[in-house]
């Protein structure tokens, strides 16, 4: 008898009408190891409310699960997430985990060892020789694992020709190991390989550079795990309705031992900052609608041709409403929760994302496009009481 847990039950919901003067509807997936299932669930409530979203972007696992939408079919998208993280978890530490904190503690933390020690089916190997006692230049010198499994995996489910075709606007973030510069890889500028994936969740020490051309690249988590603010600088005058998913929370409890200091240093470390970009744009928003107020009172005659091409571009700014999905922490996760990949967690964390996002769901009032003197609204239903 299989007593595996299961993904929620696919359900057909009543659709969620889009919003009115929405002209983008994106997903934007942070960096975040394990705790990815959680978007996996985000997807399938969009999935099921029929929101799939025209731009994906992610950084790390969130450009992993990125990939696996944007490179198959609106029908396929579904299965792609459910098949790629049962397959990454299909491994059994504790045949039963008896109800209570202290046991789920200790079978995420040899959960976790197990995956340090060995690896992960269908993502990850150790090198065979550790990379301390290698010479400088060895191929193997510079991670301590090898992702050929991820790649793999990566290659059966994944179709890179559907993920280019640019049905769906996709972009991932990666930092050039040379420079340090964090850079966008995006299907509208250029071919999406298997490498830029890759590159963008090659997480220093653990996994080893990407080389792209005459270039070598490494997870874009270390300089800026969120990619919110590629979509917002974009250039263009469409209102979007975005699905910020983020892994990490800004905000925690005071630690009180060594392993929630750890803890609490990845959250404040890999968090998305996404009020600073948010607060920002805002702000540009406020002087560009100022900029176009001093251009309406300048005599027609008095402007030049880039003036009044700027006073016309400038009479339309973009809005944007970002929905805040935030995991939150369980009591009983350590430091080691983003490579804790125990089937059991995996399906909490996907089930997480999916309540969460239907309870968004259900505040009509939250997806409608902001007024245009505003820009942009963020909401957070872990947040809707202290008045944001």
């Amino acid at each position: 008898m299989d007593t595996k847990p299961q993904h929620p039950a696919g359900h057909r919901y009543a659709p969620v009408a889009r919003p009115d003067n929405c002209g983008r509807i994106a997903l934007v997936l942070q960096g975040g190891g394990a705790l990815g299932a959680y978007q996996g669930g985000v997807y399938q409530a969009l999935h099921e409310a029929g929101l799939e979203p025209e731009w994906v972007s992610g950084v790390s696992i969130g450009a992993i699960n990125a990939a696996l939408i944007a490179g198959n079919a609106p029908d396929r998208r579904l299965a792609a997430l459910c098949e790629f993280w049962d397959r990454i978890t299909d491994r059994t530490i504790w045949p039963h985990t008896p109800d209570g904190d202290i046991y789920r503690q200790s079978r995420n933390t040899i959960s976790a060892l197990t995956t340090a020690l060995f690896g992960q089916p269908g993502l990850f190997n150790p090198h065979k020789i550790n990379p301390w006692l290698l010479p400088p230049g060895a191929r193997e010198a510079t991670s301590f694992y090898d992702n050929t499994p991820l790649k793999e995996t990566l290659e059966e489910l994944v179709d890179f020709k559907r993920l280019n075709s640019g049905d769906v606007h996709f972009s991932v973030g990666a930092v050039h190991v040379l420079t340090g510069n964090f850079v966008f890889f995006d299907n509208r500028k250029e071919e999406i390989r298997i490498e830029h994936v890759l590159a963008s969740g090659a997480l220093p020490p653990a996994f080893p550079m990407v080389k792209i051309g005459t270039d070598y690249f490494w997870d874009g988590g270390i300089v800026s795990n969120t990619p919110l603010q590629h979509l917002l600088a974009q250039d263009d005058d469409i209102n979007s309705l975005v699905f910020q998913v983020d892994l990490f929370s800004a905000r925690g409890d005071l630690p009180r031992t060594m392993s929630d200091v750890l803890g609490r240093h990845k959250d404040i470390m890999y968090s998305s900052r996404t009020r600073q970009v948010t607060d920002n744009f805002a702000r540009l928003q406020r002087w560009k609608s100022r900029c176009y107020e001093a251009l309406q009172k300048v005599p027609e005659a008095e402007l030049t041709d880039e003036q009044r091409a700027m006073r016309d571009k400038l009479s339309d700014l973009p809005q944007a409403t970002i929905l805040q999905l935030i995991y939150q922490q369980k009591s009983y996760e350590g430091n080691a929760r983003d490579y804790e990949f125990s089937a059991d967690s995996m399906h909490e964390h996907w089930k997480n994302g999916h309540e969460d996002t239907l309870s968004t769901l259900n505040r009509k009032d939250w997806l409608e496009m902001p007024p245009g003197n505003i820009g942009v609204v963020t909401h957070d239903v872990h947040r809707e009481n202290e008045g944001r």
